[in-house]
This record gives C-alpha cells, sequence and structure tokens, in this order.
C-alpha cells in the first residue's frame, strides 16, 4: 500500500549507522538488517514482507570492486525498474552489474578469476536473493551498493576463515588472527577506514 515505508536493507548494521542518523525521525523509511549471505538475507526479507508492502526496496552495503575503474567510496547501482533507473541515472549514480557469491572474495586474484568469468564490476553477498524475492511479490527493488575495496587490493585477512556458521564475524577468531600476525593490524585500521568512509558515501547517496 502506498503508505508503507520505502525498505532499506542491509546485511550489517555497520553499513547502516551513517544512513540510520541522516533518517532518525522519518516515517517514511525502514532499516532492516538481514545479517550476510543469501539465506539470512532472503529469511529477513521474507519475514518482512509477510507484515509489510513497501513501495519500493533498496539492497545496500558495501561491495568488492571488479572492475578496475571503480573507486574506493563510489556508489553503483542495479534495477529493472525503469523509473528507478532514470532517477539514479539523474543523481549521477554509475550504473553497474553485480555478482553475487557465497563467500568474501579476498584477494585480487580472486577478484580477477570473478571478472574474467562473470564480466561483473563489483562482488556482494545478498542482493540477487533480495531482488528475487522482490520480484516474486512485484515490489519495485533497487541494489546501491559502495565501492569498500577495490578490485586492485586485497583484504587483509581471510574473513572467511573468521566467520560463524550464520556467517557473522567471530570477535573471537579475529582476535585470535591479530594475535598470530599483529603486522596486519595498520592494515584493518586502514580497512576501517575504508568502510566508515564508504558508508558515508552511501548514506549520503541513498
Amino acid at each position: 500500500c502506498e503508505g508503507e515505508p520505502t525498505l532499506v536493507c542491509f546485511a550489517l548494521k555497520e553499513e547502516a549507522a551513517a544512513f540510520r542518523k541522516r533518517v532518525t525521525g522519518r516515517t517514511d523509511i525502514s532499516v532492516l538488517i538481514t545479517g550476510i549471505g543469501r539465506a539470512n538475507a532472503a529469511r529477513s526479507v521474507r519475514e518482512y514482507l509477510r507484515h509489510h508492502a513497501p513501495r519500493h526496496v533498496f539492497t545496500c552495503g558495501f561491495a568488492g570492486g571488479l572492475n578496475p575503474q571503480l573507486q574506493l567510496g563510489e556508489v553503483i547501482f542495479a534495477t529493472a525498474d525503469a523509473a528507478l533507473r532514470e532517477r539514479l541515472i539523474n543523481s549521477k549514480t554509475r550504473l553497474a552489474t553485480f555478482v553475487c557469491v557465497a563467500t568474501i572474495a579476498t584477494t585480487v586474484a580472486e577478484k580477477q578469476q570473478l571478472r574474467t568469468t562473470t564480466q561483473a564490476d563489483a562482488v556482494e553477498m545478498e542482493s540477487e536473493v533480495i531482488q528475487a524475492v522482490c520480484a516474486e511479490r512485484g515490489i519495485p527493488c533497487v541494489t546501491l551498493r559502495v565501492i569498500s575495496d577495490t578490485a586492485r587490493e586485497d583484504l587483509p585477512l581471510d574473513f572467511n576463515q573468521l566467520t560463524r556458521p550464520d556467517q557473522s564475524l567471530h570477535f573471537g577468531k579475529l582476535a585470535l588472527a591479530i594475535v598470530k600476525a599483529p603486522g596486519k593490524i595498520p592494515a584493518l585500521l586502514r580497512l576501517q577506514k575504508q568502510t566508515s568512509f564508504a558508508a558515508n558515501q552511501l548514506a549520503a547517496k541513498l
């Protein structure tokens, strides 16, 4: 129904934090933290849609760059909805293609392989299934993502080895990994700054 808030989905609260600050008190926007990966995203969005009928759904958050032209903090999108596509292009947001994967692409080599096999511009882990769920119900959906790590950079750790079965980060494993490799601390701090910058760029565009 027309009165329902637009739904904006993020996998992680860290991705959503900057946007939430900007929309405090807004009743026309609802933010949903889905958890990481297809299964969590599908479950969370289906449950939300059991009780709500948003006019639009945005699936947002970080993405790894596969196209070497994409820069840190660049906001890109994909949608099958012509009206939303026109509005985003007019806002100077770049139209792009995404590949949805089951594990985090952590190295330049992995990103290059994905680029070669899919020709996608960026990689993420939730939007494909959210788009599919919305398509089933005829709800216009936009994937709107920000580049948090470019095609030319490795992540400082293999975060796939530091997660729980539900794909959430296991902080005990992270702490142990840092103890074993303290030389990674500067790169981790740099990544933290990058993701904070990226989250703010995404929030501004949203």
